[in-house]
């Protein structure tokens, strides 16, 4: 085969590394009268309304006058921070839920230590979930609540509305795995999955007590290490001059990584329940004593999945139809990967009044 030497012009070189040099220079210009005020991420007004050990829920400042009467309590994941919901004014989806009249609370799960080992997912769904549901309903004189539960958020919420289908008016899932061994035809599982699936849990939480947040960053890292680890900040250069850009770019980069330690009996329990052994859509999963049987959720289910999903393979998310009991089942894919659902333009301009027609639909 024959091949040809690259041929570089001499003019467009010195032009690209004159750019590139001029864009650093804008960058450090900015970086250098930026504060970390500037920075911060989930800055929606809100108050602390509860509080249990390590947990605050969260009630944000409603911006209209007529809230819908049912509030929406946020489950987010506890391996990375709820503020991702609020990265910024213009990419926030508990903004975008404000402005179409939802009353949004959300659960800030805090950052366990060595006190925490001991807690269980029954402590964090029969416990913590469930208190925060019943001080929403008695604030507000119900009986029932809306549920949006994100992520490994979104897999607790399905353990809670099957074990307390009576608690729930309807259930949002988000990014949500549910078969944790299912994949897309023609591909691997889902790089998450992988991930989970050879882990030995035992021997990490006997080592660690509780597993760093240092560690599960890194592994989340390590599952695209070219694209996380070099092509962002390659890419970076491009935003260097534009502080509106760069500054988006360090807030995203601040929620990365800010990463609590993980509770070590509960990420034990998830990772061999869930990740190892499937149990959730085996109705095999036990919290104090009881089976969580997916066919129990009988209230409306609104799912959402995103079709370039990484973490969570859609057919993972997809999979919920085939085992809970609602008959008013909503399933909805957005064209975006995992983190694009919470910055991506389309899911800015289109998630939140998806959820909220499709709640205000079901009174």
């Amino acid at each position: 085969m024959t091949t040809f030497p690259l041929q570089i012009n001499p003019e467009d070189a010195i032009h690209e590394i004159t750019e590139m040099n001029r864009q650093m220079v804008e960058g450090v210009k900015i970086l250098s009268r930026l504060k970390h005020d500037d920075v911060q991420v989930g800055t929606a007004p809100k108050e602390e309304v509860y509080r249990e050990d390590k947990l605050v829920l969260y009630r944000y400042k409603p911006v209209v006058d007529n809230l819908f009467p049912i509030p929406i309590l946020i489950s987010y994941a506890l391996v990375n921070r709820p503020a991702v919901a609020d990265l910024q004014e213009n990419r926030s989806l508990v903004r975008n839920l404000l402005k179409l009249g939802m009353d949004v609370y959300l659960i800030d799960w805090g950052y366990p230590t060595r006190a925490d080992r001991w807690l269980t997912l029954d402590d964090y769904i029969n416990g913590y979930i469930h208190n925060c549901v019943e001080f929403i309903c008695e604030k507000h004189g119900l009986d029932k609540i809306n549920l949006l539960g994100i992520c490994q958020g979104g897999a607790m919420s399905l353990c809670y509305a099957a074990l307390h289908p009576e608690k729930l008016k309807n259930l949002i899932t988000m990014v949500t795995p549910v078969d944790f061994h299912a994949r897309e035809e023609g591909k691997e599982q889902g790089l998450l999955n992988t991930w989970g699936t050879n882990m030995d849990p035992d021997l990490m939480i006997e080592a660690l007590g509780n597993v760093p947040g240092d560690f599960m960053n890194f592994g989340f890292l390590m599952l695209q290490p070219f694209q996380l680890n070099f092509q962002k900040y390659t890419d970076m250069l491009d935003l260097m001059d534009s502080e509106e850009k760069l500054v988006s770019f360090l807030r995203m980069e601040e929620w990365i990584f800010d990463s609590p330690d993980q509770a070590g009996e509960a990420y034990r329990q998830f990772l061999k329940d869930f990740f190892q052994q499937n149990k959730l859509i085996k109705g095999e999963v036990e919290l104090d004593g009881k089976r969580v049987d997916l066919s129990n959720i009988t209230m409306p289910v609104l799912n959402i999945y995103a079709d370039k999903d990484h973490l969570v393979p859609p057919p993972s998310s997809k999979a919920l139809e085939k085992y809970v009991g609602s008959k008013d089942y909503t399933a909805k894919g957005f064209p975006v990967g995992h983190i694009g659902m919470y910055v991506s333009g389309k899911a800015q301009r289109d998630l939140a009044p998806a959820i909220a027609e499709w709640v205000r639909e079901r009174g």
